[in-house]
């Protein structure tokens, strides 16, 4: 696992590996040189086809019948852009000098998360900053709330004993996920390992490692170990939603190991494949996703989002309450 470990984080985290996986191509404008490279090497490398019923021989037919010869660069890039978004994976981009493609899986639901709603109503105007985190107890509870916006990479052991030291007695935490697109996957297991007391598996990963439809590695187990110092092992709730992406879903995938974690509030946005690319004849860049990462039933399922135990969304005809952090504290306080 180890080894594999290395790779995808290394995947993630640096673009120069793509040139490990894809190679480039001889130079050319030609709409359907590039077109076909595209196309082909998504064949080839792309891991979610199958999950997601898509059709890429169809694909193909679509959009190349919208070539021309001597098109312009911007209609080019809207039918290799489009093509992609086939994809339904915002893992998925094509980048040129001037636009960057893109799917959006966050606007296909409803908005769960108004970070003006928690400060105004659940937190006092001081509450206290620790590196990546927001976090304090919330109005009159002995219930630890912790924001965590985005996986930067730069949360380490001193952020982490401040806030679990600061609400070991409380009656449990309520960690805030919503709207964070991803980032830094290392976050995920320094996170992780605070919550747990043996090591756990998390995961399983597999990489797609030929042109085959089934051309994927052995499934590699993913483990986490216990932080050696500071824990807490009462109730976790984490709270997700459809902007929840990336490396936010690992983290909802993973807590389904670990059984003090409870999820509440919408399914996330998926995104559980580690995307690599690499460059068009033209000079354009391109990503998408090439590995899956399967559940613990080895199925690659959630990929298109991680559903919580509780489902709650935010009632916008009530902009004083956040339904998905009030159902929370419900949980944490009548013991569920």
């Amino acid at each position: 696992m180890k080894t594999l470990y290395a790779l995808l984080t290394s995947l993630w985290v640096l673009t120069s590996c793509e040139k490990i996986w894809f190679e480039g191509a001889l130079q050319s404008q030609d709409p359907f040189t590039n077109f076909d490279h595209l196309w082909q090497t998504c064949r080839d490398k792309y891991s979610y086809f199958d999950l997601k019923k898509i059709d890429w021989d169809q694909v193909r037919i679509q959009y190349r019948a919208q070539l021309q010869h001597g098109m312009s660069q911007e209609a080019l890039f809207n039918v290799l852009g489009g093509m992609l978004s086939e994809l339904k994976d915002d893992h998925t981009n094509l980048k040129s000098n001037f636009n960057r493609s893109r799917f959006g899986v966050v606007y296909t639901a409803q908005d769960n998360f108004d970070w003006r709603i928690v400060v105004d109503h659940y937190l006092t105007p001081n509450y206290v900053i620790t590196g990546p985190f927001q976090h304090d107890f919330i109005n009159g509870l002995n219930i630890g709330y912790i924001r965590f916006s985005s996986f930067t990479g730069t949360m380490n052991k001193q952020h982490l004993d401040f806030i679990l030291t600061r609400y070991q007695e409380s009656a449990g935490l309520i960690l805030d996920i919503r709207e964070n697109g991803g980032g830094d996957m290392e976050d995920i297991f320094t996170l992780l390992s605070r919550f747990i007391e043996k090591k756990t598996l998390l995961y399983y990963s597999k990489i797609k490692a030929g042109p085959g439809k089934n051309d994927f590695s052995e499934a590699e187990p993913v483990y986490l170990n216990p932080h050696s110092g500071i824990r807490f092992g009462k109730k976790v709730v984490l709270l997700t939603d459809r902007g929840t992406y990336s490396a936010g879903s690992f983290t909802a995938l993973a807590t389904q190991a670990i059984p003090n974690v409870t999820r509440i509030g919408y399914t996330t946005g998926g995104g559980l494949g580690v995307p690599v690319g690499g460059q068009l004849p033209n000079g354009w860049r391109y990503r998408f996703s090439i590995t899956q990462t399967l559940s613990l039933d080895k199925k690659p399922d959630y990929e298109q989002g991680v559903p919580p135990d509780i489902t709650v969304q935010l009632d916008w005809n009530a902009l004083t309450q956040d339904e998905i952090l009030d159902r929370a504290i419900y949980f944490l306080t009548q013991q569920e």
